[in-house]
């Protein structure tokens, strides 16, 4: 029986044509986009790779899934001080997949590109011998020479984050514990704001602009943050050092921490999949940086401060050193 789904070329036609709205994808007819930089701005490109039973769960929603698969890439492009300007997607459907699915994929792929204003500009698709996986290339501008690296952490800089850490990663474990939540006392709403975290990120773009003029590192906490904290430290050649009684919470994990886990705690902080982002912003303009942040819908909290080392974290709590050598943040391989 012949398969009755559309053919490589139909289901472009059919489901990615209509995402393609920049000139330069060439309506998906052609082997390549062609892009072309504004006057007097750099090109920034980033890539995730998402995998089913990795990265997600093959029964959750192809909307949400779409979401993540492009989510995860804009929070790097804001990081570097990026706006999103189209993106390359690569899809290896499983031998299983349905036309409903791929249309509710798409859809969600529409959603974000309506609320992120980027478009769809090229890609591949083909069928993978083991289950979903999903390539996204982001593309953005950045003014030239204004990226912000990793590297450009200084002794004196206050360290900043936005968001609140550890939702996402509290989610997982209560999509892979039933028990979690109430061993951890987090209540039913606060359940529901842990899944969504884990479920859909929510990439910081509106502190894009906030970074390249205030920031002089910057980076997105999709690691963990005491993991991602040690890469700004050794990219920087400094000594980060992380007040953990001013790490921002969730009220669901304000819980948690009442209940007393606080190993459960430190798990979740440094679980990654928070997708937030980590500023270091010399102290003149630490209040300036707190202000255009919050004018721009991101709110940020100081956590601590940039010393002169050799790539070391510290993790302070009421002024105590903590030991966080058996923490590891999230592992590819």
């Amino acid at each position: 029986m012949s398969d009755p789904r559309p053919g490589e070329f139909d289901l472009i036609k059919r489901y990615f044509a209509p995402l393609a709205k920049d000139p330069g994808s060439l309506g998906l007819t052609d082997d390549a986009a062609v892009l072309t930089p504004e006057p007097g701005f750099d090109l920034v490109l980033t890539k995730d790779m998402l995998a089913a039973g990795v990265h997600f769960f093959a029964d959750d929603p192809p909307e949400a899934i779409a979401a993540k698969a492009l989510r995860v890439n804009l929070s790097d492009l804001a990081a570097k001080g990026a706006r999103g300007r189209g993106y390359l997607l690569g899809l290896a459907l499983p031998a299983n997949w349905t036309e409903s699915w791929l249309q509710a994929f798409c859809a969600g792929l529409a959603a974000d590109q309506n609320a992120y204003e980027i478009v769809l500009l090229g890609g591949d698709t083909i069928r993978s011998a083991d289950g979903l996986q999903i390539s996204v290339t982001a593309i953005g501008e950045v003014e030239a020479g204004k990226a912000v690296r990793r590297s450009g952490a200084k002794p004196g800089d206050v360290l900043f984050v936005s968001g609140t850490i550890g939702d996402a990663a509290a989610g997982l474990k209560a999509r892979l514990e039933p028990e979690f939540c109430s061993r951890a006392g987090i209540s039913e709403s606060g359940k529901d704001h842990i899944l969504g975290r884990y479920l859909m990120p929510r990439p910081r773009t509106g502190l894009a602009g906030c970074l390249t003029r205030y920031a002089r590192a910057a980076m997105d906490i999709s690691d963990g943050l005491f993991a991602d904290c040690g890469h700004m430290a050794s990219a920087s050649n400094c000594t980060l050092v992380v007040d953990l009684d001013q790490v921002p919470l969730s009220s669901a994990l304000r819980g948690s921490l009442a209940a007393g886990r606080d190993e459960e705690m430190f798990e979740c902080l440094n679980g990654g999949d928070d997708y937030e982002i980590l500023a270091s912003v010399s102290a003149e303009k630490a209040d300036d940086f707190e202000r255009d942040a919050a004018a721009n819908g991101c709110a940020v909290t100081r956590i601590g401060r940039v010393e002169a080392g050799e790539g070391d974290l510290r993790v302070q709590r009421s002024g105590v050193d903590l030991d966080i050598r058996n923490l590891h943040g999230f592992k590819h391989f």
